[in-house]
């Protein structure tokens, strides 16, 4: 089985425990504060890895003390280093879990998030046949990069020297809205499996509810669509005339903390369909991954 090509950050995650969000002025104590790895890209490997399906993580470590942290931890895990950055802090990304295992996220953006096209031109595609990207990393300055690689690497009829068959699966992220707009849709041109959630399929198509949403971006991409919907499992726009929607098991709907969740599912959603699962059977399986995650959180 040839490998995942997970593009994105690995960043160190504070975990912080709240009652509720503090209002402005206000003063409140944590329940707990943890340190632990996390990112985009990691949280979709480490789902892969979970599956046994290869991959190979395509992540920037900076300097400074949270890029400290994320070279020992991926070293302890045997992960090798994409690009060691030696001039540049990595981030980090503050995640406050409420008492309900909502969470809301604060980060400071690094070198963790510079892909420069010169650092993916070393990247082996022989050993890949699928590509995740985030979009978090479309929206840096350097996404203009990343997405040119992503052109030579994509793109119907494209000469460049990456141009092979591969399938490419796109995650919008929460900051769907502010990636220029000219970015997504050359993204949406080469045909990507789309995955986002609810609130933010609604908020970029500007549709009422989610099986709209879904046949807008559908009609953008001209590929499948999957909407988390939380609770509520997810909805999938196969094609022009089949959308449906995956529940999630009935016995592990316990919300705890819903921090990586989404990740989890795209990672479990990408490992089944490399094992031939057909659209529907992977869905499942990404809302159980999703949901032990919670559970386990």
């Amino acid at each position: 089985m040839k490998d995942v090509l997970v593009i994105g950050s690995t960043v160190a995650d504070v975990v912080i425990h709240i009652e509720e969000l503090p209002q402005e002025s206000q003063a409140v104590h944590i329940s707990s504060q943890t340190i632990q790895l996390g990112g985009c890209a990691y949280n979709v490997s480490a789902a892969l890895a979970r599956a046994g399906v290869p991959y190979t993580l395509c992540s920037p470590v900076g300097t400074g003390i949270y890029g400290d942290f994320v070279r020992k931890s991926l070293k302890e895990k045997n992960i090798p280093i994409f690009a060691d950055i030696k001039d540049f802090d990595n981030g980090c990304c503050y995640c406050l879990i409420d008492k309900t295992g909502e969470r809301t996220f604060m980060s400071r953006h690094g070198a963790e998030y510079v892909f420069y096209s010169e650092r993916m031109n070393d990247v082996d595609l022989a050993r890949a046949d699928s590509v995740y990207v985030c979009g978090l990393e479309i929206e840096e300055p350097s996404g203009e990069d990343l997405v040119r690689w992503l052109e030579n690497t994509f793109e119907p009829g494209s000469v460049g020297r990456h141009a092979v068959k591969k399938r490419l699966y796109f995650a919008p992220s929460p900051r769907i809205c502010r990636i220029p707009l000219e970015r997504m849709e050359r993204v949406f041109a080469l045909n990507p499996i789309l995955h986002l959630n609810k609130e933010e399929a609604l908020s970029f198509t500007g549709e009422a509810d989610a099986e709209l949403a879904a046949k807008s971006l559908f009609n953008a991409t001209k590929n499948a669509v999957v909407i988390t919907l939380g609770k509520d499992g997810a909805l999938c726009r196969e094609s022009e005339d089949l959308c449906y929607t995956v529940p999630v098991p009935l016995l592990q709907t316990r919300s705890e903390n819903t921090n990586g969740a989404g990740d989890a599912h795209m990672g479990a959603l990408i490992a089944a369909i490399k094992k031939g699962k057909p659209l529907n059977e992977a869905v499942k399986d990404a809302n159980e991954a999703a949901c032990a995650l919670v559970c386990a959180n």
